[in-house]
């Protein structure tokens, strides 16, 4: 999934609400990036989506119209496991 432009509040709620959830990537117009890996770190808010970072104590407001793109994060996150050769 990837929304640009034309993208709306509603794309994004989409996403936190998707089952099975799909960790996102939120691109924003000054080229910066914040990755949603949980539903519970984002919320949204009037005018801005409110997200917290993983792994530490930090949090963006990100007003929605400078949201660039929303971007589904391939892999989700996960490395595949090699089977080992015998």
């Amino acid at each position: 999934m990837v929304y640009t432009n034309g993208m709306s509040t509603e794309d994004i709620r989409d996403a936190l609400k998707r089952e099975p959830f799909e960790p996102f990537r939120i691109r924003v117009t000054s080229g910066d990036h914040y990755e949603v890996r949980d539903p519970l770190s984002a919320a949204m808010m009037k005018s801005r989506l409110f997200v917290a970072l993983p792994h530490s104590d930090r949090s963006v407001f990100i007003p929605y119209l400078h949201i660039a793109a929303v971007e589904t994060l391939n892999g989700s996150g996960h490395r595949a496991r090699r089977k080992r050769r015998q």
